[in-house]
């Protein structure tokens, strides 16, 4: 890991630095805002110590500064002061953590872990896209060619299972375990009704159809002809 630590103390700069060195880290270390700002800036760091109370550019001036620049560097604001008024503003500024002095090293590298860890994790995708069809997740809709789709809960499910399996060959036995958490086959036509409602509101009156039926074996949502 990778860390610069922007702090004007030096007995406390010290302290980190010898800390995360030992740790097996590479550490750079910055006395003033300026410096932080400009090694932040420049650097490809895993994670950030930033102090709040920093000469010539404070610590919520640096964090401010380079979320304005789009460094998304992960930040760990350590500061004295502890209220929470002062840890909204850390937090809102940019900050990803915040960590009051005096502090155990222990904490302070454990946080830092944790920080690098959520930024490394994979991205969780909330837009499903195939062709012209589009289906936001976190807003719970659907759109084609710009066109608002209104789906019952059911046909969401199903269609956001297609979407996500997209190009390939959905079977009935798929769709009843994933859709509707059937474990059996209930002997019933309810996966033939959906599908057929779904392919009403999403293919209607478009020139180029999604969702294709592949006979013996199930169903496709693909863009291609």
């Amino acid at each position: 890991m990778r860390v610069l630590v922007v702090e004007d103390d030096e007995k406390t700069a010290d302290y980190m630095v010898k800390g995360l060195s030992e740790a097996g880290h590479v550490v750079d270390r910055a006395g003033d805002g300026h410096e932080g700002l400009f090694l932040a800036s420049e650097g490809a760091y895993d994670a950030i110590v930033l102090d709040r109370m920093l000469p010539k550019l404070d610590g919520l001036g640096v964090l401010q500064a380079l979320r304005a620049a789009k460094v998304e560097t992960p930040v760990l604001i350590l500061s004295a002061l502890a209220q929470v008024d002062d840890r909204v503003a850390g937090l809102r500024a940019g900050g990803d953590d915040y960590l009051t002095k005096p502090f155990a090293f222990s904490e302070l590298m454990a946080r830092l872990e944790v920080l690098v860890r959520r930024s490394n994790a994979p991205a969780v995708e909330t837009r499903l896209t195939v062709g012209d069809l589009e289906m936001d997740l976190l807003a719970r809709r659907v759109t084609r060619a710009g066109r608002g789709i209104d789906l019952q809960p059911r046909e969401f499910r199903l269609l956001e299972y297609l979407m996500r399996h997209a190009g390939q060959t959905v079977t009935r036995t798929m769709l009843l375990e994933a859709v509707w958490d059937y474990h059996f086959d209930p002997q019933t036509n309810v996966i033939d009704v959906h599908i057929s409602r779904l392919r009403q509101k999403i293919d209607k009156g478009f020139e180029r159809p999604l969702l294709h039926t592949v006979r013996g074996a199930g169903y496709a949502l693909r863009a291609d002809a």
